[in-house]
């Protein structure tokens, strides 16, 4: 009888549960990037900006209520969802 085989990780393939600081994630743009992209579509006007992302906000939070009215607590298995971040 031989001893198992036990693979190595293929460091190719980062592990998804902790990402390689050195590596970013390609599927999250720059964050400096986004703030640029957000201004030049309100042609650097700030305080558009400013207003139309308060308006996203909004939106999604009055959809996140409808969703929670909607959902069954067993349906989310006691999920519940907050309104507001974590403070890091």
């Amino acid at each position: 009888m031989q001893p198992a085989k036990i693979p190595k990780p293929d460091l190719a393939w980062p592990d998804p549960v902790w990402p390689d600081p050195a590596r970013p994630d390609p599927a999250w743009p720059d964050p400096a990037w986004e703030v640029e992209a957000v201004l030049a579509w309100h042609d650097d006007n700030a305080k558009a900006a400013i207003r139309s992302l308060l308006d996203d906000c909004k939106h999604l939070r009055q959809q996140l209520a409808l969703a929670e009215r909607a959902m069954s607590r067993g349906m989310t298995r006691g999920w519940t969802p907050r309104y507001k971040r974590d403070v890091l």
